[in-house]
């Protein structure tokens, strides 16, 4: 039996995905989703960093008020470090607080 010459054809696709139901995005319509969903990032980077500062407040605090087992240096440091760290939490939920949350669609 002889072997039977198999032909391919190629064919050009499309490299983009789009969700069902949904026309494609025109190149501003994109670019403004794409601010978005990076404004959205950085929000919840900010959250995260405000937490951080929480936690980090928190602990100068036990130091701060944690008697003589702290040396007395390390307590005082501790005390404003407390005082600071609050201050800036407050600042970053209050400056956060300012922006509008971005809309993603």
């Amino acid at each position: 039996m002889a072997a039977k010459a198999s032909s391919t054809t190629l064919t050009v696709v499309s490299d983009e995905v789009y969700q069902l139901g949904r026309k494609p995005e025109t190149p501003s319509q994109r670019i403004r989703r794409l601010q978005n969903e990076a404004k959205l990032l950085a929000r919840e980077q900010i959250e995260e960093l405000t937490k951080g500062i929480k936690l980090l407040a928190i602990q100068s605090e036990e130091i701060a008020n944690g008697g003589e087992a702290y040396p007395a240096g390390i307590r005082e440091l501790a005390s404003r470090m407390t005082e600071d760290l609050y201050a800036k939490m407050e600042t970053f939920s209050s400056l956060l607080g300012r922006v509008p949350m971005p809309k993603l669609k």
